[in-house]
């Protein structure tokens, strides 16, 4: 808890049976979380039977494979269910230092910011980490243009360690986005879209075998689609198009 403010962390999972249990720990260890869930999107190694040996958690189970953007939307709709405040989403490849939970935390639970990124790009981090060099060089371009297309000065768009407010997650309509990859930049789309400030904290990240990682063809992919969404937000924001994840009525 945090005054007074229920802490639920939550885990989009997929095949992480190496390094759920660290990544576990290390979250257990900060004294403000009340709860952790991980959600399973039907491994093929033990994730499963892992995620349930662990206290403090619950462990929901995808009957079908729905995709990095469709856990997610699980790992939210059951953290609110759960009665959480503050809810924050860390990646359970150990990629992402649960250390900083605390930041994340204050920063809501004290009414400053309704959503938190932890950013690899602030202090230097993603290169010193091991993040490959044409994955920066496309990081920093795409962040470059989704900045000038949406009037925004992020970091970066493309961290997986994010923090949000129980009223941010009751408004932002997750649900019309994409269960892919891209979920995640749609979703910073909107909230910048619903007019809330993005605070953002330097994040150390490590990069390793067992640390998630889409391939060089998803990646342009997720390329892609960040600039259609980026593109999208400017023509709504003109009123030149009715967009499916920018709508007036939900400003």
């Amino acid at each position: 808890m945090f005054r007074d403010k229920k802490v639920v962390v939550v885990m989009p999972a997929y095949n992480a049976e190496k390094t759920l249990r660290q990544t576990h720990s290390e979250v257990l260890a900060q004294d403000c979380v009340d709860l952790i869930i991980v959600v399973d999107d039907v491994s093929h190694d033990k994730t499963i039977e892992v995620a349930r040996g662990l206290s403090k958690t619950r462990v929901y189970a995808h009957e079908s494979n729905l995709g990095y953007g469709g856990n997610q939307k699980t790992c939210y709709r059951r953290a609110l269910e759960e009665g959480g405040d503050i809810v924050i989403m860390v990646h359970p490849d150990f990629q992402y230092t649960p250390k900083l939970i605390p930041a994340f935390v204050s920063m809501i639970g004290n009414g400053l910011y309704h959503c938190v990124l932890g950013s690899r790009i602030l202090g230097g981090y993603a290169l010193k980490g091991g993040m490959p060099l044409w994955k920066y060089v496309a990081n920093r371009s795409l962040t470059f243009a989704e900045n000038v297309l949406m009037g925004a000065k992020l970091s970066e768009y493309h961290t997986g360690y994010r923090g949000f407010s129980r009223e941010l997650l009751e408004k932002v309509p997750f649900d019309a986005n994409s269960d892919d990859f891209v979920f995640d930049n749609q979703m910073i789309a909107q909230i910048l879209w619903l007019g809330y400030m993005v605070a953002e904290v330097s994040c150390p990240t490590r990069y390793f075998n067992e640390a998630s990682s889409i391939n060089f063809r998803r990646s342009v992919i997720y390329g892609v689609g960040c600039l259609k969404t980026a593109c999208e937000y400017r023509l709504a924001k003109m009123k030149l198009i009715n967009s499916r994840y920018f709508h007036y009525d939900h400003r």
